[in-house]
């Protein structure tokens, strides 16, 4: 049998890739907007969704740390592991740096994050319009980053599936779906 990762961390797997996909296609299609009252609303949000995954990466790294996921195939080579070990250090890095980077910004551009509209995130830094372009740049930048990774990541996946046929997809789908595929 193959082992499979926890029903806790699938969720989350699942959970944070939907909040993550949605967050980069608001982020890219909210930047362009002219200013008005739905643009701050849709920035609003897109920082909701941003503390909202920033909670759920502590969550997951607190629960991988406690649930150690299943190992990788014997057959894959040392340097195809360690390349995956690598890949998935990046993307939790990353999950952790862009919504601390759009906090900062937003903090810089003078601009508090309400969560949910009821919670007053403190700003981590005083206003300062150039400091706010730069982590506005830095955000832009590491959301790029994230992109080619999550893409690397998702092909490594179908690599798996397709190429391989080994169960490295198959043990992160919910348990319906990869029973059927065992």
């Amino acid at each position: 049998m193959t082992p499979h990762y926890t029903p806790v961390a699938k969720a989350l797997h699942w959970l944070m890739a939907l909040l993550l996909f949605g967050l980069l296609a608001l982020g890219f299609y909210m930047q362009d907007l002219p200013l008005s009252p739905q643009k701050l609303q849709l920035y609003s949000w897109h920082k909701w969704a941003g503390v909202t995954v920033f909670l759920l990466v502590l969550f997951r790294l607190a629960w991988r740390a406690t649930h150690r996921p299943p190992p990788l195939p014997d057959h894959m080579p040392k340097v195809m592991q360690l390349a995956a070990h690598a890949g998935h250090a990046l993307l939790y890095g990353l999950m952790l740096a862009i919504p601390l980077s759009g906090w900062l910004m937003s903090s810089a551009k003078g601009f508090q994050t309400v969560w949910f509209g009821v919670l007053p995130i403190p700003d981590l830094v005083d206003k300062n319009q150039e400091l706010g372009d730069l982590l506005q740049t830095v955000h832009l930048s590491l959301n790029l980053l994230l992109v080619a990774v999550l893409a690397g990541h998702i092909g490594a996946a179908l690599k798996h599936h397709f190429i391989d046929r080994d169960h490295v997809l198959t043990r992160m789908l919910p348990a319906r779906v990869s029973e059927q595929s065992s």
